[in-house]
């Protein structure tokens, strides 16, 4: 799902009834997950957690005294339920998936507070690595709304959290 700057949200506001709550099936906007729920190695249930992320391809100008202007790209993927954001390779796939047995969590940044997010988080990566005469022009070339699931697998020496897209795993201390 795609949307433009300042769109209204097409995920559900946290005081929404799909959001928060442990559900049996819901139909979400979800990131492809590169690791398959059945595939997930576990002796007993594997639930799923549901994240809100805003995702941004931004394109960055700087001007620079006596040379052309330099351009860079950056995709910023903004956690909005853990208030973060974090560089990205790429926009992710995304898709409507009917997923079963999920906790939804709400968004706890507004669609604008997490613009507000990538804008500083490109402003300080570019910071980073240019000596700035004047801020950079950010601007959102692409908005991705979207969830990203994660599975918590039970096993005898303990649940893990696993990352659907990354498969990143870690023990569950829930």
């Amino acid at each position: 799902m795609t949307t433009e700057q300042g769109a209204d949200d097409p995920l559900p506001p946290a005081d929404h009834p799909l959001v928060g709550d442990r559900h049996e099936a819901v139909d979400l906007p979800v990131i492809e997950p590169s690791v398959a729920r059945e595939s997930v190695d576990s002796s007993g249930r594997v639930g799923a957690v549901a994240y809100p992320f805003r995702v941004y391809e931004t394109e960055i100008e700087v001007d620079r005294p006596l040379f052309a202007p330099r351009k860079d790209r950056r995709v910023i993927s903004v956690d909005r339920s853990r208030r973060l954001a974090v560089r990205a390779d790429t926009l992710p796939e995304v898709a409507e998936k009917r997923v079963e047995d999920v906790l939804v969590l709400p968004g706890e940044l507004s669609p604008e507070q997490a613009d507000e997010k990538a804008e500083e988080a490109a402003f300080q990566w570019t910071l980073r690595g240019s000596i700035l005469a004047e801020a950079p022009e950010i601007e959102f070339e692409e908005v991705v709304d979207a969830y990203k699931l994660f599975w918590l697998a039970e096993r005898p020496d303990g649940d893990v959290i696993i990352d659907s897209v990354r498969d990143d795993q870690r023990p569950f201390e829930g």
